[in-house]
């Protein structure tokens, strides 16, 4: 057999040269949306600064006293954002566009309620490009195919092993079945001519597969020594292959391994989208959906269901310390005043809530949270919920935007008042809520190494109890925010080999 060669082909080095760049090419990447502008602003807080201070020029006193006439006159408008309390979720919802656009634009507020961070989900519908939720969708597919696709060549490895097994059993019950007839029968010749006559009557088909230990021969051996009287030998096991015998199929021995999931499992396991057939849904109805949906024309105008959720932090420091949210009740319209969003929030910090018959502590968990995010946020930091890393905030330079946080805080409630230390019950109590392990330490230090934070420790020092005059409805929340006191320490973790030097 000869091989033909193949015709030779000329080309310049010009147009290889070309087709390989042009082959080569990445596709045009989207341009990137300008941050440096879009969050130049630090707070939701419109500034209006006065004119550069001239010494040597006298005009300048003039434009800063003009400027400090006109705002004072006609001051410019303040905005306000409007929030709903939900006191299933414990948290504040914000479902105006455009407050949601400038709170995360001025200081990074909230969290998309479809998002992951940034509400972008109405944006993302929107775009005909592929966005991170579809990419990380695409992935979940793919990963699932490939295990349906390894779990069916094992599957296929198993019945290939037992059809080899069976066959070989089938032929080791042919060859014992033979010689339990040889011992049990009594007369060889009557044997002998009983199998020539039984003989006469197997189809060749038969004939070809008795080397190998037809189950049908096997029958017929049997019919013909039962009618002559002598002992049958109970059959062992049935091939897969073996055919009807008086109208009857053959049982089989199914020895494959299956495994059943609830419909609950498979659900979640298998996804319903892809090409493999999913045993939840039938054939016909899986493409008749899928034509169905592709005829269906898609919405261009679609309605933003997305909503900007605010932990109980952010919203009290944008309602007390900015004065730029009015938050109303989930079962009112009335807006509440800051010293009844103190309450409220301190009562919802636990889980369950508690009644508005227990007196506020001074350790309460929403205290101690807002004090350290109070004094982070003054302090000119991005604070964000931490929960991701097991600290309780990150803080970040500029925000998620431009990079990474670069401190974890995790708050822990220092009591050193010599209040805490009058008897033993309060010993006992301050000991059981200031125990901390080492290895807590270790592992949420080690967490942080890996995802490059440094850990801070945010130590409260919590002051002494309630007094009267604190137990009034109109607080004095300023008053109260200052008997807390913070002190940071900065953990790294040290090894051997890098701090050496």
């Amino acid at each position: 057999m000869s091989v033909a060669p193949a015709p030779a082909t000329t080309s310049t080095p010009g147009a290889a040269a070309s087709t390989r760049l042009s082959s080569s090419k990445p596709p045009k990447r989207p341009r990137r949306p300008n941050y440096n502008y879009i969050h130049r602003n630090l707070l939701p807080v419109e500034v209006h600064p006065l004119p550069v201070l001239i010494p040597h020029n006298p005009l300048s006193l003039v434009a800063i006293a003009l400027s400090y006439l006109v705002q004072i006159l006609s001051p410019p408008a303040r905005p306000t954002y409007n929030g709903y309390f939900s006191s299933a979720t414990s948290s504040i919802h914000v479902t105006d566009t455009e407050a949601i656009r400038k709170l995360w634009e001025m200081g990074f507020f909230g969290k998309g309620s479809l998002s992951r961070s940034e509400p972008t989900w109405l944006e993302n519908r929107r775009k005909k490009g592929v966005t991170a939720e579809e990419n990380t969708n695409l992935r979940r597919q793919e990963r699932r195919q490939l295990k349906q696709e390894r779990a069916r060549k094992e599957q296929e490895e198993i019945d290939r092993r037992l059809a080899e097994e069976t066959q070989v059993s089938a032929h080791m019950n042919g060859v014992l079945s033979k010689n339990i007839l040889k011992t049990n029968a009594g007369d060889f010749n009557d044997i002998a001519s009983v199998l020539e006559s039984a003989s006469d009557t197997i189809t060749p088909e038969v004939e070809e597969d008795k080397g190998n230990g037809s189950i049908l021969e096997f029958n017929k051996w049997k019919q013909a020594l039962e009618a002559n009287g002598l002992p049958t030998p109970p059959p062992t096991s049935t091939s897969s292959e073996a055919s009807q015998a008086g109208g009857r199929p053959a049982r089989q021995l199914q020895r494959t391994k299956t495994v059943r999931f609830s419909p609950t499992i498979e659900a979640r396991e298998f996804d319903l989208s892809s090409p493999v057939i999913s045993p939840i849904k039938s054939p016909g109805a899986s493409t008749l959906e899928d034509e169905n949906l592709e005829e269906t024309p898609k919405q261009e105008t679609q309605e933003n269901q997305e909503h900007l959720t605010l932990s109980l932090e952010e919203a009290f420091f944008l309602s007390y310390g900015l004065g730029v949210l009015q938050i109303y009740c989930d079962d009112s319209d009335a807006i509440l005043p800051p010293s009844s969003l103190l309450s409220l929030f301190r009562r919802h910090a636990y889980h369950p809530p508690r009644s508005l018959s227990v007196p506020a502590e001074p350790d309460d968990p929403f205290v101690l949270s807002y004090v350290a995010y109070h004094h982070y946020r003054s302090l000119g930091w991005v604070v964000r919920s931490g929960v991701k890393f097991s600290t309780d905030y990150l803080l970040y330079n500029r925000g998620p935007a431009f990079s990474h946080a670069e401190f974890a805080v995790v708050i822990v409630p220092s009591y050193t008042h010599p209040s805490w230390t009058e008897s033993a019950e309060l010993k006992k109590m301050i000991g059981n809520k200031t125990k901390k392990t080492w290895w807590w330490l270790h592992g949420i230090n080690r967490v942080q190494a890996q995802v490059h934070k440094q850990l801070v420790l945010c130590y409260v020092d919590i002051p002494p109890p309630v007094k009267s005059e604190e137990k009034s409805k109109d607080i004095d929340i300023g008053h109260l925010l200052s008997r807390y006191k913070i002190r940071d320490i900065n953990v790294r973790r040290w090894t051997p080999n890098r701090s050496r030097d």
